[in-house]
């Protein structure tokens, strides 16, 4: 008795040793999807958004053999009942491929009530999704007074509001279209334990504002694009954390970066790198200042970007600094406001603040007139590159970076 009690013992330990468990790699979550949460008012004369499904189409990142779900209520004054949740494989135009849907769970419940404030995750589920494939994740919200709502507005994406529960349709009647993500704020997938978030971090050049819509155009589509083409990167995922109109040290568009950071930055699944572009609209606010604040200075924005740097290396993120684009043209520009955004892009590329530098500046201006993006990258309105500018950005990003 005692050898067969010594040999269970043996074999136990054995099925614990690291060598063993090294032929069953460890996986965890990491983001491949994500957009920036806001909050915006329901004003009288607006469609409710009680008894109404939302159908939000994204496109994701790295695949993944099971897929999560973060629906949001971060900017809800009050709780927020979802009455059921959908996902499934995008067949455009609102339409989702047969046979992919899948109901999402809350603790193995089909609603959930999300409280004010708050964000839920929905449970695992398996579900073999390919990267940079297109999903449609419905949500419902049954009868109840929505005063606020959590979207992330100028999507560049065309999603879907319908009356009643459609979560499981396969086609949507009589939808409205939106160009907003509503109550849906990422998507994570199960992954290997090498695997990684790059998290882009800023404004509305990052948002992608001006690229064609429903074309994931935006800057970093492209850097996913090539992250998943090159077998080196594969394994890492891009997080699209921008707000168009955001600005470093007051709020506008959404919270100031100081203050979403910790939300939309150190809170992702599986963060490793964060990219910055931010501060451009702080530098416009020179132009056209509401209150004394607005007259910030190249070391205020030096120290609001030096702030987010630290906060992202105590969680271990990397962190490169892009230079700012050219303005020049744009409707807020000003001279003053130009030797502002020289002489941040001078500190960024030689402060040694940053893990690495990405030179957006000189992929995107003009050589002849440096103040100014190059014509055939200008949206047009002097200020947001367009399809050719996101492009020449997206490629611009050394991938040796993530090796």
């Amino acid at each position: 008795m005692k050898r067969f009690f010594a040999q269970l013992f043996l074999i136990l330990l054995l099925a614990s040793t690291p060598a063993l468990r090294a032929q069953q790699p460890t996986r965890y979550w990491i983001g491949t999807w994500a957009a920036a949460p806001m909050g915006e008012r329901v004003n009288p004369g607006q469609p409710a958004p009680a008894n109404s499904t939302y159908r939000d189409v994204v496109r994701i990142s790295a695949g993944g053999d099971s897929v999560r779900v973060q629906l949001t209520n971060e900017f809800g004054t009050r709780s927020l009942t979802v009455g059921a949740a959908h996902i499934a494989v995008s067949a455009g135009r609102g339409s989702i491929e047969p046979g992919t849907d899948h109901a999402l769970t809350f603790s193995g419940q089909t609603s959930v009530t999300i409280p004010a404030g708050g964000l839920v995750f929905s449970d695992p589920l398996p579900m073999p999704v390919k990267a940079l494939s297109s999903l449609s994740v419905s949500v419902y919200l049954p009868d109840q007074p929505i005063s606020d709502t959590t979207c992330h507005e100028d999507a560049q994406s065309t999603n879907f509001i319908t009356q009643g529960d459609t979560t499981a349709a396969q086609t949507l009647t009589d939808a409205r279209p939106v160009y907003s993500w509503c109550f849906v704020k990422g998507i994570d997938v199960s992954a290997p334990e090498k695997a990684g978030a790059v998290i882009a971090f800023g404004d509305s050049i990052t948002d992608g504002w001006q690229s064609t819509r429903d074309e994931n155009r935006r800057w970093p589509d492209v850097l996913a694009e090539r992250l998943q083409a090159d077998s080196a990167t594969a394994h890492l995922s891009v997080l699209n954390e921008g707000i168009s109109g955001n600005r470093l040290l007051h709020d506008g568009a959404g919270p100031n970066a100081i203050a979403r950071f910790d939300r939309d930055v150190i809170a992702q699944s599986g963060a490793r790198y964060l990219i910055i572009l931010e501060s451009i609209n702080d530098i416009g606010a020179i132009a056209r200042p509401r209150e004394p604040g607005d007259m910030i200075t190249a070391q205020d924005l030096e120290f609001a970007l030096t702030q987010m740097v630290t906060r992202a290396h105590e969680h271990g993120i990397k962190v490169f600094g892009a230079t700012l684009t050219p303005y020049m043209g744009a409707g807020y520009a000003s001279e003053a406001g130009e030797q502002i955004r020289e002489a941040v892009n001078q500190w960024i590329r030689t402060s040694g603040t940053f893990d690495a530098v990405i030179d957006f500046d000189k992929v995107t201006r003009n050589p002849s007139n440096p103040t100014m993006f190059l014509p055939s990258m200008d949206s047009g309105d002097h200020l947001h590159p367009g399809d050719a500018g996101y492009k020449a950005m997206g490629s611009a990003i050394p991938l040796s970076l993530f090796h």
